[in-house]
């Protein structure tokens, strides 16, 4: 019997009691899982506190340097107490379980991020970077090397927040100058002096900390490859490409942190003092809005003005790092903004997702005979893919009008016959208006321009009438008040049959509610579908999973054979 069966026998019970602070919690949504652990929402009853429980089932602790490397881990955890570093509450065990109690990140972690994003902004990229040096700065002032930096351990609170988590490979300098000797990391993010056993320290987190910029700012790590023989290859050698775009300071701070001498990159204290993290906006806070689209920047008051479309232009050329340095430009964010309107490539892009789709779900179903699994359903989620945002009700007038929607944030927009579109924030302050083109122009409430006036009317129309009328599809999710920088997805189009309505956002989302009461929604960029079953259940599976194990229901495979129909025909028909 394997590892992975013999913790199926033993459940995590529903009330998990800490004997030594006298304390009960209650097990709640399932949060993922990884390694050994399985992660839960944990409430704690006297108080209702929200916590994160990672799991561990003590079966899976079989010999001494796994309970050990365990101990350590939650050893260096708990002397931690700084802003970006994930809290941890408290820990105990039971006879089946070992449970430790940390702060609950819910926004995930900076991988979700970069799955749906990919390259950032340069201010958002400041934003992020700043928080995640002054973690480091924190452990390394302690003489703890984390070792295993990676955006998978990069976690967002709701405020959008770093909190670097997970301590497993973390380690305690000693004395002065001690090289750790374990070969231990993550390969995208490992430093060569690991792969190449010459002792490491400290250095090691600057490398991982390079790695980290140059995926956020380029959208893809610096040495991925097909294989890890070739990434280990490329690290080894040092092997990395920069865009011709990048900004001058940028590139400097990446190839310092990207040395292969390590006695040669900067300290985190230096880094927190280059150029790149001191000229250049930098906002205080991002909007929740930030994990799916690209915020606005217009209301920054600077001198040059650029269209946002070079912001997340496509891949751009590359130049071998080594050969030369970049010529210095002026950074898109550094000292300019984006003016007030601004045209984005939104039908192409949404085109392309489309297409990113249909040859997933090629993918996915091709067998002709599908296989359903017996597992938990449960089990086969991953939360982490799930939306951050759908289509919580829609009315559909477009015989006069057009097609209303409210997302689950309660944000409201309406797509009119005329393929304008109107968005109300879900601050109920901030309007967005969106031409045939694409160009958006921002205004607030009661601010409106006078050709405007009919519109808003009936955008006010729909929105009263979903608000009395319609029944919410999903959960919920926490409206937060937005700023001046936020974005959200807006509708970029739609279509009606007697099987149900396909709705498209225009971060690549695409939702079908059906007749029979269930609905899908599917994410090109995580590779994913959320399935919203008649009883209202709401889980994220990714098509990984279901390619490996099956699918658990009838339902989702039938729905999603619908979606992989549709969106073949709007292709063929745009072709």
């Amino acid at each position: 019997m394997s590892k992975r069966n013999t913790e199926d026998d033993k459940p995590i019970p529903d009330i998990v009691f800490d004997s030594n602070s006298k304390t009960t919690y209650k097990k709640g949504q399932f949060l993922g899982k990884g390694g050994f652990a399985k992660c839960y929402e944990l409430r704690e009853v006297t108080t209702n506190g929200i916590f994160a429980g990672k799991i561990v089932s003590k079966r899976l602790l079989t010999n001494q340097k796994e309970k050990e490397k365990m101990s350590q881990e939650i050893q260096i955890h708990k002397s931690l107490r700084h802003k970006n570093i994930v809290l941890i509450h408290s820990y105990f065990d039971d006879p089946n379980f070992v449970y430790i109690i940390l702060e609950l990140c819910r926004k995930r972690s900076m991988m979700e991020l970069h799955k749906r994003r990919k390259a950032l902004s340069e201010p958002e990229v400041r934003y992020y970077m700043k928080q995640i040096l002054e973690g480091v700065v924190y452990l390394h002032g302690l003489q703890i090397i984390h070792r295993d930096l990676k955006l998978g351990n990069l976690f967002l609170n709701d405020d959008l927040e770093v909190k670097i988590g997970d301590f497993g490979l973390a380690a305690k300098i000693e004395y002065n100058g001690q090289r750790k000797k374990t070969l231990c990391g993550t390969p995208n993010y490992i430093a060569p002096e690991i792969l190449t056993k010459q002792g490491h320290s400290y250095e090691v987190d600057v490398w991982s900390i390079g790695c980290i910029m140059y995926t956020l700012l380029v959208g893809k790590p610096p040495f991925e490859t097909n294989s890890l023989r070739e990434t280990y290859a490329k690290i080894t050698r040092c092997e990395y490409t920069l865009p011709s775009s990048l900004n001058a300071a940028a590139a400097y701070m990446l190839n310092k942190m990207l040395q292969p001498d390590p006695s040669k990159r900067p300290t985190v204290r230096q880094l927190q003092e280059m150029e790149f993290m001191k000229t250049g906006y930098c906002p205080d806070k991002l909007p929740p809005s930030c994990l799916t689209m690209l915020p606005r920047f217009d209301n920054v008051e600077v001198s040059i003005r650029k269209p946002l479309i070079e912001v997340n232009a496509n891949e751009p050329q590359m130049v071998r790092s080594s050969s030369k340095k970049p010529e210095p430009r002026i950074s898109v964010f550094g000292a300019c903004s984006v003016p007030q309107t601004v045209t984005t490539a939104t039908a192409a892009q949404c085109n392309q997702y489309l297409r990113q789709l249909h040859h997933q779900l090629v993918d996915l179903l091709k067998k002709r005979t599908p296989v359903f699994t017996n597992r938990h359903a449960e089990e086969m989620s991953d939360p982490a893919a799930q939306p951050f945002v759908w289509i919580s009700k829609w009315v559909d007038y477009s015989d006069k009008y057009g097609f209303g929607y409210q997302l689950c944030d309660d944000g409201v927009g309406v797509m009119f016959n005329d393929s304008t579109r109107l968005v109300l924030l879900p601050n109920h302050m901030n309007v967005h208006y969106i031409e045939k083109d694409g160009s958006e122009h921002y205004h607030l409430m009661g601010q409106t321009p006078p050709h405007l006036e009919k519109k808003m009317k009936l955008l006010s129309y729909f929105r009263r009438y979903m608000t009395e009328f319609l029944m919410k599809a999903g959960d919920s999710v926490k409206v937060q008040e937005s700023d001046n920088l936020s974005r959200i997805p807006y509708l970029h189009m739609w279509h009606r049959s007697s099987s149900g309505v396909l709705m498209q956002l225009t971060n690549g989302t695409v939702q079908i509610n059906f007749m029979n009461h269930t609905k899908i929604i599917i994410c090109p960029l995580m590779a994913a579908v959320t399935y919203i079953d008649v009883d209202k259940n709401f889980r994220t599976y990714r098509f990984t999973t279901l390619a490996k194990e099956g699918f658990f229901c009838e339902g989702l495979y039938n729905n999603l054979r619908y979606a992989l129909t549709k969106t073949g025909e709007f292709l063929q028909t745009k072709a």
